[in-house]
């Protein structure tokens, strides 16, 4: 298949990259013209074509019907290009937001693009600086004809299944194939973006937990403790370890392991630990459901305060933003 993609920063260009690996032709579109060059040169097969502007990147798909991903930071950026774009394309034609869009916006896009005939789809995309290798989970929103027709993209980007142990009793007519391979269709326009959004919440409060933790090993030397209930323990050795078969074992752990192994003391993080808006947003919906969410909205103020001074659990969240996302800190 052909698609067009606006946006070629971390994401949007391993993006471009995995498609054409895939046999799939991309049209490329940055606003900085040496990361088209860049992108173009590394996808594979000659299948990446520059455009050196929206319009041309539109004129230049020739498929019956035009597919646009969008990957550009939520907020002002990306609505000015869904609006040029709601210009641009016709009926039938599909418009992607793989961003972290707050998916109210997405409702509403939708809605204003559905009048036009044009189809929008948001796709919440976790996987960050390693999804080109990995592959990317998934979550999208729209209509089911849209949704299928660009199936064969989504399936390219996904990480599929892998070496992953199937869950038992999944061989249910309720239950789609698809998310064994990392990427589902949740829903209309809105609920794709809804689910990551959920999906970032609960990251923060697995990395708060995470922070929390390995804080509390570290500061088991302390000054103030009796002597003989001190222990100087190795943090590396022990991320390390908790990998190897125990039951907290994931991915923020690899992750955390590596940057203790590279540096114990994190001396490279201040622990400024930012926040990009999908924890706000959760807690947002969980308080429009009346739902208690205590972690997430705990982890979300720990952010909040580590802006105004920090401690080592705080170095050990950026670590792990850095690694699953290239997230550098403000200076």
């Amino acid at each position: 298949m052909q698609i067009g993609i606006i946006g070629l920063g971390r994401m949007g260009g391993n993006i471009a990259v995995r498609l054409s690996r895939h046999g799939h032709d991309v049209v490329l579109f940055d606003r900085d013209p040496a990361t088209v060059g860049k992108v173009r040169d590394r996808t594979e097969g000659g299948r990446g074509i520059a455009a050196d502007s929206v319009p041309d990147l539109v004129s230049k798909l020739t498929a019956a019907r035009k597919i646009v991903w969008v990957m550009l930071p939520a907020g002002e950026i990306t609505e000015a290009a869904v609006q040029e774009l709601s210009g641009l394309l016709g009926r039938d034609d599909i418009l992607i937001d793989g961003g972290n869009t707050y998916y109210k916006d997405d409702i509403r896009r939708a809605a204003q693009l559905a009048e036009k005939g044009i189809h929008y789809i948001d796709v919440g995309t976790s996987g960050g600086v390693w999804g080109l290798e990995r592959g990317y989970c998934m979550m999208y929103g729209g209509t089911k004809d849209s949704a299928d027709h660009i199936d064969p993209i989504l399936e390219a980007l996904a990480p599929g299944k892998g070496d992953v142990p199937p869950t038992p009793d999944r061989d249910k007519p309720d239950l789609d194939p698809r998310a064994e391979k990392g990427y589902l269709h949740c829903g209309p326009a809105g609920s794709g973006h809804f689910v990551k959004m959920v999906h970032n919440g609960i990251e923060y409060g697995m990395m708060q937990a995470f922070a929390e933790g390995f804080d509390i090993m570290k500061m088991k030397n302390s000054a103030a403790l009796p002597e003989d209930q001190r222990f100087d323990l190795n943090m590396a050795d022990i991320a390390e370890v908790w990998r190897r078969g125990s039951v907290v074992s994931s991915w923020l752990l690899d992750l955390t392991a590596e940057a203790l192994a590279k540096n114990a003391s994190l001396s490279e993080f201040t622990g400024e630990v930012a926040d990009s808006g999908e924890g706000r947003w959760t807690l947002e919906a969980a308080i429009e459901e009346s739902v208690p969410a205590p972690v997430i909205t705990a982890s979300l103020f720990t952010r909040f305060r580590s802006r105004t001074g920090n401690n080592y659990a705080e170095k050990i969240l950026s670590a792990m933003r850095f690694g699953f996302g290239g997230h550098v800190e403000k200076k």
